[in-house]
């Protein structure tokens, strides 16, 4: 399965844009930083028909070391970030069902 990665973005923002990749990469890079410091400041970020980025707490709960099962380990609570995808987004994934079917079958 392959990726679309930062780069690939980039080239496409760039090209769809007519800007160089630098200043595409920039604005890139901003989006992020803008989007992980609300996130880091326990707020939520919604982009519409895209998604919703959450900040939640996952409850600390007993943890088992690896090297001695019979110990208990506790794992505090911890602050996490979870993505409830929007409506629109849905939508278009789903309907790529055949092509995962299909790719998964290879």
């Amino acid at each position: 399965m392959a990726n679309f990665t930062k780069k690939e973005i980039i080239q496409e923002v760039s090209d769809k844009l007519g800007i160089t990749q630098t200043l595409s990469s920039k604005m890139l890079h901003l989006v992020v930083d803008i989007v992980s410091r609300e996130l880091a400041e326990a707020k939520n970020v919604v982009i519409r028909d895209f998604g919703t980025f959450e900040t939640k707490v996952a409850k600390g709960r007993p943890g088992r070391n690896p090297k001695d099962p019979t110990k208990t380990i506790p794992i505090p609570d911890r602050a996490i970030v979870k993505f409830q995808v929007g409506k629109a987004l849905k939508e278009k994934v789903a309907r790529t069902l055949p092509e995962i079917k299909a790719r998964d079958a290879e």
